[in-house]
């Protein structure tokens, strides 16, 4: 059975051996990555791993109007790997899929849920742990405090991500789910959220959050390490985002993730079973080299970012900034009072505009 996780990756060096090592540990078969304009060398890094048949790697040429993983996305579609597949994901390199069912890999999952047709794992947001510096170390067990199950805000807290059966009923890849359903194909869908429990048929059609719930990741989770240390958040914002073209990271995006509130060590099992290959692709010797060039890059771009005085004043805010706190009932109840009244206020479009 072969499952596919696809990646799009911009200078992402110092992050793609540990991310392979984990997703090939867990049971994806095959991985399909695109790269842009890489100043890294994290394209000569996947040339590598595809001679070592590990991946396959597809340069991508700007300019990308919609953004560089929406043109990889679309790239995808065609892709032999992707034709072949019985199970498809597309990823982002900060998200790592953790299975609590059995030995924590796919087997485990699809062995559990037999008829599903569609997993949505739910992010989980891990914090920034107060990490300033950046430091050459698995993301995995540098930062283990996260947000607790059951967030109502913000949304993304509840934002899903689709690993689902390739067998024709959605037309169209999509960075959180498949797109264009098709409707002769829908009434034989199956799909399980985090809580293990099968979700509503809006889902076949739409959808990209799970409900809030205690239960939220009781078969599985998405860890979401969308900030990792100060230093390399910078370095983030400084690259854009994959999705959005020429868009940046601010602070709104940091605080309504930086949550520490509950350790989290449940990725521990399947990231202590990927070590041995982790430390395999350190001691190639191409990868090797190359990875330590492109910690180095970071290094040095980070520094060069900080001549930068709105770059400069980023990391001062950073530095400012306690990790956020979920909202307590008494605040949730007043910010969904005002959304629940912009929403009975919203008056739909006449028809034909």
């Amino acid at each position: 059975m072969r499952r596919l996780a696809i990646l799009t990756v911009k200078d992402e060096g110092a992050f793609v051996l540990e991310w392979l090592a984990f997703h090939r540990s867990i049971g994806f078969t095959d991985v399909l990555v695109f790269s842009n304009d890489c100043a890294d060398g994290t394209d000569l890094m996947l040339d590598r791993l595809q001679e070592m048949g590990l991946l396959a790697h597809v340069p991508q040429a700007g300019p990308f109007p919609k953004g560089p993983q929406w043109a990889a996305l679309n790239a995808a579609e065609g892709h032999p790997l992707k034709t072949a597949a019985d199970w498809v994901m597309p990823l982002d390199i900060d998200e790592f899929v953790t299975i609590h069912l059995g030995d924590g890999s796919l087997d485990a999952l699809l062995a559990a849920y037999p008829q599903a047709t569609a997993f949505a794992l739910t992010w989980r947001l891990f914090g920034n742990g107060g990490v300033i510096g950046y430091e050459d170390a698995p993301v995995t067990t540098q930062f283990t405090r996260a947000a607790p199950p059951g967030m109502v805000w913000p949304w993304r807290a509840s934002m899903m991500k689709t690993l689902f059966r390739n067998d024709g009923s959605y037309a169209r890849l999509g960075v959180h789910r498949p797109r264009q359903p098709d409707p002769a194909r829908l009434d034989g869908q199956l799909w399980i959220g985090g809580t293990g429990a099968a979700l509503p048929a809006r889902y076949f059609r739409t959808g990209l959050y799970t409900q809030p719930s205690p239960e939220q990741y009781r078969i599985a989770q998405l860890n979401h390490y969308a900030l990792g240390a100060m230093e390399s958040y910078v370095v983030k914002c400084g690259r854009g985002r994959a999705n959005r073209d020429a868009s940046t990271f601010d602070m709104s995006y940091w605080v309504e993730r930086n949550f520490d509130t509950v350790e989290d060590r449940s990725v521990a099992p399947a990231a202590a079973r990927a070590a041995p290959l982790l430390a395999e692709l350190r001691a190639d010797p191409v990868l090797g080299p190359l990875h330590d060039r492109a910690v180095a890059w970071r290094h040095t771009r980070f520094k060069a970012l900080m001549r930068d005085e709105p770059f400069r004043a980023l990391f001062g805010r950073l530095l400012l900034t306690a990790p956020t706190r979920p909202m307590s009932p008494e605040r949730l109840a007043i910010f969904l009072h005002h959304a629940r009244r912009a929403a009975a206020e919203t008056v739909a479009p006449p028809a034909g505009d």
